[in-house]
């Protein structure tokens, strides 16, 4: 079932940023942060590092940035280098344990990171740690990291992480704060983005390049899949101590519906590849409308891109409310489809007597898609046609996504005329994944859509993984 007050979609985990060499680096990755708050709402944390002896200071909190900080909040970390996170679960529970960055003090020094992704074996890579006597304060994922960087063997905390991420698979893209540099990594396969830019000579980096935009600061060039960046005062060094995975599998929904429009991903910016989809989408089904209208936001580009390929007018149909927390209190007398107009509501003078092209980008377990359908009935639209920008969602992820598991997916067993008449649109029409392709979805993730994981999903994906902890513990154990 959707979780209260939810919109019926996936949601994606996190977004992460990293400050070094800037005098109000915690200010600079709170401005960030709010920047990447579409990623996640859950939760807020930054932490900063300063002085001689490398202390840190560390702020987290339950809720949106700017809930979580304020002026006295921020004022309260120190220093010229800092790491910032914001959290939309997708493993673990939505508590504030959970909140990022997770801080340690390790024999090599203190250490504050910041992870987005989804580890598919840090289970039982937990479970091995657990029983060798490992205690856990989070149920994250990510604590996974930190257990195996303090418990490496390796003499840097550098050559740590990588000990420490070479025991696990799956998706990442983190940054590390030690006590004199800021590490960024990205996993082999590239599922998610990380960006290196500067600002006014201090080191940047961020989930997306709109972070970059909104604090001034130029963007560089994307970390590479596989690729390490260390910054230690001031100097950059990169190398590559993950080999690159031979197919490319940066995540498709990141263009289609995560990342920010305005923001310029490892292929080009979001909004062009949206409105492409849009145009391919009229190409391959083309409806008789008298106006195309979007979902906002997430369908905006996609509409107008549609909307032109098709010579039809593009209008704002339906109103969306921008403040509406995530969860609310519904009268005791019910209202009829509260929990979708509490969100979004339709346009009469819009609607009213016309053939209605609803273009959105995906629809999951269809519950909120028919809601609007009737609510644009209601409205006076005299035909509502669905058009949605990517090919239906068949599969869940389990690379940093949070999607309801496949028996929750409408569309992992319905075919599509089926889908229709339960959402009640007189006709609907999905990209297909040849169009999704061709437009420049080739070489990305397209798992939840063509069922094809990069990283297998299956018993065999983490007994390697495994045998190489036992052979580490075994070593520490032999040098103890």
């Amino acid at each position: 079932m959707d979780r209260p007050g939810q919109p019926d979609r996936p949601r994606e985990a996190c977004g992460v940023m990293g400050v070094h060499g800037h005098p109000e680096a915690a200010n600079i990755a709170y401005l960030g942060l709010y920047a990447l708050q579409h990623r996640g709402q859950e939760s807020a944390g930054i932490c900063s590092r300063g002085g001689r002896e490398g202390e840190q200071f560390v702020h987290r909190g339950m809720g949106l940035v700017s809930d979580v900080f304020g002026e006295q909040s921020i004022a309260k970390l120190r220093g010229r280098h800092a790491v910032g996170h914001v959290r939309y679960s997708t493993s673990g529970d939505s508590t504030l344990r959970n909140a990022q960055p997770f801080c340690a003090n390790t024999d090599a020094g203190p250490v504050a990171l910041a992870h987005n992704g989804n580890l598919v074996n840090a289970a039982r890579v937990r479970d091995e740690l657990e029983g060798r006597g490992a205690i856990f304060a989070t149920t994250s994922d990510s604590e996974v990291i930190v257990h195996l960087l303090a418990r490496s063997r390796q003499p840097t905390l550098e050559d740590r992480l990588v000990d420490a991420l070479s025991r696990l698979k799956g998706a990442y893209s983190l940054v590390m704060q030690t006590r004199d540099a800021l590490v960024a990594v990205r996993d082999p396969h590239g599922f998610r983005p990380l960006v290196l830019g500067q600002l006014d000579g201090a080191w940047v980096v961020a989930s997306e390049t709109c972070a970059l935009d909104l604090i001034g600061a130029a963007v560089e060039r994307h970390i590479a899949p596989g690729e390490m960046v260390v910054i230690r005062r001031g100097k950059l060094g990169a190398l590559q101590p993950f080999p690159r995975a031979d197919c490319g599998a940066f995540c498709i929904f990141e263009y289609i519906y995560f990342a920010r429009p305005d923001s310029n991903l490892p292929g080009g910016n979001v909004y062009a590849f949206r409105k492409e989809l849009g145009r391919r989408l009229a190409r391959e089904h083309p409806a008789p409308a008298d106006v195309v209208i979007p979902l906002l936001d997430s369908g905006n580009a996609a509409a107008l891109g549609y909307a032109e390929e098709l010579g039809v007018p593009y209008d704002t149909g339906i109103i969306r409310n921008h403040f509406v927390g995530r969860t609310f209190i519904e009268p005791a007398q019910t209202i009829r489809n509260f929990g979708v107009k509490i969100k979004h509501n339709a346009i009469p003078g819009v609607i009213s007597g016309k053939r209605v092209v609803l273009v959105d980008d995906s629809i999951v377990r269809g519950t909120s898609i028919m809601k609007i359908s009737n609510m644009l009935r209601a409205a006076g639209a005299r035909e509502v046609h669905v058009r949605i920008s990517a090919p239906p969602t068949t599969r869940p992820c389990h690379y940093g996504i949070d999607m309801p598991t496949r028996q929750e997916l409408i569309a992992a067993d319905l075919p599509v005329p089926e889908i229709c008449a339960s959402i009640g649109a007189d006709s609907l029409g999905y990209l297909s994944l040849a169009g999704l392709r061709d437009a420049g979805g080739r070489g990305h993730c397209d798992a939840c859509f063509s069922g094809e994981y990069p990283v297998p999903i299956t018993a065999d994906s983490s007994p390697p993984q495994i045998s190489l902890l036992r052979e580490s513990s075994a070593a520490a154990a032999a040098e103890g």
